[in-house]
């Protein structure tokens, strides 16, 4: 059941293409209308490795204009970066008026990547859950719009998707 398709079926490639054609539209009229009206938006995209985030920034990303669009995939943390607060390494990334950011990964990587592979300690991790809710209040109260995005795969597409890039 792992490998099962979310949807009853997948749709064919023509009729993808032609909806991710139509979505992109939406994409570019929401563009204007933050340019136009000096919004901030903000998109994150989490998930498991090789699950597609990369891709969908891609598609999200490849017609819009990229004088009001960003993406941020930060690498691991430098030393100065370590030892200030968490979440003052995103805050830097964070959209002006007008602007839309795309985030490849995020501070979500403390609740995941990070504790998985011991790059926290039980301290941080729980220090990490009792401010997020309230960093994101804030970036969100500020008049930023916050969308998370979450992608996910099957262990054995996960796999395949490991074994192809290998290639």
């Amino acid at each position: 059941m792992e490998d099962a398709h979310p949807h009853a079926e997948k749709i064919k490639k023509k009729q993808y293409l032609s909806e991710l054609r139509l979505l992109q539209i939406e994409l570019l009229k929401l563009q204007t209308w933050v340019k136009a009206n000096g919004e901030r938006l903000v998109v994150l995209f989490e998930g498991r490795d090789a699950a597609g985030k990369g891709g969908s920034i891609r598609r999200f990303t490849e017609n819009i204009n990229p004088r009001g669009a960003r993406t941020v995939a930060l690498p691991k943390p430098n030393d100065t970066e370590l030892g200030q607060w968490y979440f003052q390494r995103y805050v830097a990334h964070l959209p002006t008026a007008g602007e839309m950011v795309f985030f490849d990964r995020s501070w979500y990587n403390r609740a995941g990547v990070e504790i998985v592979m011991g790059f926290c300690t039980p301290q941080q991790y729980g220090e990490f859950f009792r401010q997020a809710p309230g960093f994101e209040r804030s970036i969100v109260e500020s008049g930023t719009h916050l969308f998370k995005l979450w992608f996910t795969v099957s262990h054995s597409n996960q796999l395949a998707r490991f074994e192809a890039r290998k290639d």
